[in-house]
């Protein structure tokens, strides 16, 4: 949304679907020339392996409904351009007969990657096993990373061959203070918290519950409150564990999902947080104080991530094995404050984005331009 919102901005005849396994994405506002299609969702085990989330347990059957929904979906749309998000085959290769069709069109297609997406042997062997590259050489014409080359230069760290790096451009990071303002406000939220917060969020929460009960059992600076997202994707009997937690003490409230948690983040006075990508980056945006404890397997992408921030103080970082309230509760009771990360990185990914997309499509020249992301 981030990234189809700043190409509205500058071309608002822009046409953008969203094609996504976000179950939620329905709750948010999409402004005029925007709409979504979202997908049957996967469940990804601790050991990284896809399983349907709801639909039976049929992983081939989910794989094909999914993937003809895609290619349903950009048959009718014919997108112009069309960005895919992190792998270049899709989820469980789900794409592979959607990139010939739109190769076949002249779309063009773009590589959407991260930062970082894992220590670089492992990138290496999955890339291998799914044969990235040569998807990448055949189909797409561009990669971008949202992510600055000064900080973790990807294509060098994982060897990526010439016909991959060759059409790799670093597009910075994506500043978050510019999300679309949502009609959903966390505003009456805000209202009932009149005190200082401390903000903890654990990403979709499949796998925070470690984080999220020893958060919500730690000590508090006086004069403080708490307020713990959850996350939709973690198990009800753990919401429900934390939600006993939180009645017997006056100052946490837990919630599991929150439309627009920037907010949340804005006012926050301290930020405790797994180390997602987006988590991260809105957490550098804001500059905030903030405490990430990474998920560190199936892959080392978080722990990579926030263990070089860490090295340039622009956040704090505690290895998940050394994890206690008393950690916790010493780090939110501590003076430390980060620098700031716009002397040290590019956060001008979105500006980047929409220039170059704008190039893309005036080049396209046609009556009603569109851009396809998959997220």
């Amino acid at each position: 949304m981030l990234l189809a919102n700043s190409v509205l901005k500058s071309r608002p005849d822009t046409e953008i679907l969203l094609i996504n396994g976000v179950r939620e994405s329905g709750i948010f506002h999409f402004p005029k020339g925007m709409d979504s299609v979202t997908l049957p969702t996967y469940l990804k085990t601790p050991a990284g392996e896809y399983l349907p989330h709801s639909l039976g347990c049929d992983l081939h059957r989910l794989v094909t409904l999914r993937s003809s929904i895609i290619y349903a979906a950009l048959q009718a749309f014919r997108p112009d351009v069309f960005v895919v998000d992190n792998v270049p085959r899709g989820a469980m290769s789900e794409l592979n007969n959607v990139l010939p069709m739109l190769a076949a069109r002249k779309t063009h297609l773009i590589l959407g990657l991260r930062d970082i997406i894992d220590e670089p042997q492992a990138v290496q062997r999955q890339w291998r096993k799914l044969n990235n590259a040569a998807a990448i050489a055949d189909y797409y014409s561009d990669v971008w990373i949202y992510g600055d080359a000064s900080f973790y230069n990807l294509p060098r760290a994982c060897a990526f061959n010439n016909a991959v790096s060759d059409k790799v451009s670093f597009m910075g990071y994506l500043d978050a203070t510019q999300h679309a303002r949502q009609p959903q406000s966390t505003e009456p939220l805000l209202t009932k918290t009149s005190v200082p917060y401390i903000l903890c969020t654990v990403g979709g929460g499949q796998d925070g519950y470690r984080l999220a009960s020893t958060f919500a059992q730690a000590n508090f600076p006086a004069g403080f409150n708490g307020i713990l997202i959850t996350g939709t994707m973690m198990p009800a009997s753990e919401y429900e564990n934390l939600q006993k937690i939180a009645a017997r003490r006056d100052n946490l409230r837990v919630i599991r999902f929150v439309p627009n948690p920037l907010a949340l983040l804005r006012e926050a006075h301290s930020v405790v947080a797994m180390g997602g990508y987006n988590t991260t980056i809105e957490i550098l945006s804001l500059n905030k104080r903030a405490l990430i404890i990474p998920r560190v397997s199936p892959r080392q992408e978080q722990w990579i991530r926030a263990s070089r921030l860490a090295e340039i103080n622009l956040v704090s970082c505690l290895h998940p094995d050394r994890l206690t309230t008393q950690a916790i509760t010493a780090w939110l009771t501590s003076s430390w404050q980060p620098e700031n990360p716009r002397r040290y990185m590019s956060l001008n990914g979105l500006f980047t984005f929409s220039e170059k997309m704008n190039a893309l499509l005036t080049q396209k020249s046609k009556t009603a331009p569109s851009v396809q992301c998959e997220v």
